[in-house]
């Protein structure tokens, strides 16, 4: 891997900011991005585009959208010893939060904080039963007292956020780091968008980021009918099951979301990314998923837009550490550019209007 993509990489998924408070990542994603397009947008909950446009008035409008959000907490409330009460911003499953690093972002200063956890001598006394729950994992950020965390400006509504090394695993093919889930889109698109800068493509071609994501897909929908794109593909992470079952393999390619519970793939659009993967010799693989992306927001909007989620497989998303492949991150970019080159007005009129 080049090294000006492997700080890339590491830049995007170290940069902090849940759903609600993406505005680290898109001051640095504004930044990368302005020089590679013609004109960047932005919407009003802070969704982030950069368009190529075309000579032609009437090519089609192909848009690639990511999500800057990641997981995270809020704080809901303040102890009288000092610890915070959160609420999760986005899925969690609470036996990977305690006991790790965060951030706690107040109004103008960020500070170190602690999830709670519970000592193995206090379970052997039985004091701990039953499965943790979100709302019992406690965030201590040193605070003696409810008084003195006001001291420090914590105030209910501040954001929590992981606190992670993005690290290169020892094969020197897989990558430890939070948030691939989705600083993957948005790396991809940064890297594609300089792939494709002397290129005459046969579109206006719009690339970028949507905000709020993780907590219902609020960002897409201003986005989509703001930039008003004839096809829309998410490019997203997408939990990895492969130490179990066959769902979703490390280093077997790029993923193609042929079905969800919010999204059933448009059958031309999913013959035309088939055929153009298998004659660009890219690796692909099917997947049928149990959670949503921004396909499901984006593809009911305005007069309807064929839309799916393409992307990559990741172990443990939604964590601390996310295990993932830098061959699928590969293939990914490999297919979104071949598809920004090839989609002209004659395939795109076919896969929205062919019988």
């Amino acid at each position: 891997m080049e090294e000006k993509i492997w700080n890339r990489i590491v830049k995007y998924t170290e940069l902090q900011g849940t759903s609600g408070q993406e505005h680290q990542i898109r001051q640095a994603f504004r930044e990368d991005l302005s020089p590679l397009v013609d004109e960047v947008v932005q919407n009003g909950l802070g969704g982030l585009y950069g368009i190529k446009h075309n000579q032609d008035a009437h090519a089609p409008r192909i848009m690639f959208g990511a999500h800057m959000d990641e997981v995270g907490f809020v704080v809901t409330q303040i102890t009288s010893r000092g610890m915070l009460v959160v609420a999760p911003v986005g899925g969690w499953n609470p036996y990977t939060v305690s006991a790790e690093r965060f951030t706690l972002f107040t109004r103008n200063n960020q500070y170190p904080v602690v999830s709670s956890s519970v000592s193995p001598h206090l379970l052997r006394q039985g004091n701990v039963s039953g499965a943790p729950q979100i709302q019992d994992i406690l965030f201590d950020g040193g605070f003696s007292s409810k008084d003195e965390a006001e001291s420090f400006n914590v105030r209910p509504g501040d954001f929590i956020v992981p606190k992670v090394s993005t690290t290169m695993l020892a094969t020197g093919k897989r990558v430890a780091s939070k948030s691939w889930d989705n600083r993957f889109g948005l790396v991809t698109i940064l890297n594609a968008l300089e792939n494709l800068q002397n290129e005459t493509l046969p579109n206006t071609l719009i690339m970028g980021a949507n905000t709020q994501e993780e907590v219902g897909l609020r960002g897409v929908g201003p986005a989509v009918n703001q930039l008003k794109p004839d096809i829309f593909f998410a490019l997203d992470s997408s939990a990895a099951d492969d130490t179990i079952s066959a769902q979703g393999q490390m280093d077997q390619g790029a993923l193609l979301r042929v079905f969800d519970p919010g999204v059933i793939m448009p059958l031309r659009l999913k013959e035309f990314v088939l055929d153009t993967a298998f004659d660009a010799h890219i690796p692909l693989q099917y997947f049928v998923a149990k959670g949503g992306t921004d396909a499901h927001g984006a593809q009911s909007q305005n007069n309807g837009i064929p839309s799916v989620a393409l992307g990559v497989a990741s172990r443990y998303i939604h964590t601390h550490q996310t295990v993932w492949s830098i061959a699928d991150f590969q293939a990914a970019q490999a297919l979104v550019e071949t598809l920004a080159q090839k989609l002209d007005a004659s395939i795109v009129n076919d896969i929205i209007y062919g019988d």
